[in-house]
């Protein structure tokens, strides 16, 4: 029997856990913000020091693109790990809780970055054998920052194929403390949702609270466009093709004897589709526009175009899954049903090159309900780092060792 490629990964990579454990918590104490994180670019740095790699670091970010040359060349595939943190506050108590307040990482990018570099240091050791070019993609500025499109305007895809064939292929992987340890989940398709962020300004006329009549107060008409939504999405959109449209935060007035003269309502909206998109974002304009003016007031929207639906390729997602199912066993390798809708910047990768993204399950080992992503009390399970090690090896080896099409 022929050995397979991912022969010894898992085993290599838990070998190379507590390194990975050790950076992910020094990032987790020390965690940045947006496109400029320079302590985390430096920690990276330090970490990839001696490997075989040759590193471009960003001009317009502080992103770092890492380039392993096999002993013969061959195919390129792209890996990625997100660097930035979340603006907010940390209450986990841990020993490497945030230093930097208001700033947690609490979306798991540190773990990202962490077992990055370890599949760095796992397929450096296989240089010779690897036939073709792995590139890792340090990204920064994932949380809202459009990280990712930044370093394909710098020219990510060139400096992969620079000397070499183009990227052929592309993968992520994204942790999630709300499943199973050690576990990779994916899909063909759409994977995550698109995100956009709305802004709705309602304008009446200001007045005294005690003669409400002389005025024309706009709260109560945003309020009527807070409900209408709800109705809008339930009634309007097919339930196999969903949005979700939240109003997220309302504010209006100064104290409570005035009635201000306008209202404003913040929120997002997301979608698995670009058909549904578009009609979401046309209805909620011409709801709006229509309430307030049969209350004789005015509506402006405002759209903020955020991330795109994070589509993966359908053979891209069998291969991710196939790969996980082999290195970590098929109870371990799980099919989603349906799309999650959160929103990443990778969908930006996967519209110019053929790929996937999976999640690895990270539930840390308690009883009861978890905190999910994004909560102040996040914590995650750092032994599911192996796998995510193991998987991001993995799927370069096989793929850079498969016959061509």
């Amino acid at each position: 029997m022929t050995a397979d490629v991912i022969d010894g990964v898992l085993d290599e990579a838990k070998d190379l856990l507590s390194e990975a454990v050790s950076l992910r918590r020094d990032l987790h104490r020390h965690p940045e913000q947006g496109l400029e994180l320079p302590r985390t670019q430096e920690a990276i740095l330090e970490a990839l020091d001696g490997l075989p790699l040759t590193i471009h670091k960003g001009t317009s970010t502080t992103s770092i693109v890492a380039i392993l040359d096999g002993g013969t060349p061959g195919r390129t595939v792209l890996l990625r790990g997100d660097m930035d943190a979340l603006p907010m506050p940390e209450d986990t108590g841990l020993d490497y809780a945030s230093a930097n307040d208001g700033t947690m990482h609490a979306c798991g990018h540190d773990a990202h970055v962490s077992m990055l570099v370890g599949a760095a240091k796992l397929l450096a050791g296989r240089r010779n054998d690897i036939p073709g070019r792995v590139v890792f993609m340090f990204q920064p500025g994932e949380e809202g920052h459009h990280g990712a499109r930044f370093m394909l305007e710098e020219g990510l895809l060139d400096q992969a194929a620079a000397g070499a064939e183009r990227v052929s292929a592309a993968f992520a992987l994204h942790v999630t403390t709300t499943f199973p340890s050690g576990a990779i989940f994916t899909r063909a398709g759409a994977l995550l949702a698109s995100a956009d962020n709305v802004r709705i300004t309602v304008r009446g006329r200001g007045g005294h609270a005690s003669m409400p009549h002389h005025a024309l107060d706009p709260i109560p008409i945003a309020c009527e466009i807070v409900t209408a939504l709800q109705s809008l999405v339930t009634r309007r959109v097919d339930a196999f093709d969903p949005a979700v449209v939240t109003i997220a935060r309302i504010q209006a007035g100064t104290t409570s004897n005035v009635i201000p003269e306008s209202a404003e309502l913040y929120g997002t909206i997301r979608t698995v589709s670009s058909r549904t998109r578009r009609e979401v974002t046309e209805a909620i304009t011409r709801l709006a526009d229509g309430i307030a003016r049969a209350h004789g007031a005015e509506a402006e929207v405002e759209l903020e175009v955020g991330y795109p639906v994070t589509v993966n390729d359908d053979d891209m997602a069998r291969f991710t899954h196939s790969v996980a199912s082999d290195l970590l066993g098929p109870d371990a390798a799980v099919n989603m049903p349906a799309p999650v809708m959160g929103a990443e910047d990778w969908s930006y990768v996967l519209h110019e090159v053929p790929g996937a993204m999976a999640f690895l399950g990270a539930r840390p080992d308690v009883d009861g309900p978890v905190h999910p992503n994004h909560s102040n009390r996040m914590v995650l399970d750092e032994k599911a780092m192996a796998a995510g090690i193991a998987v991001y090896s993995g799927a370069a080896l096989r793929w850079l060792d498969a016959p061509r099409a």
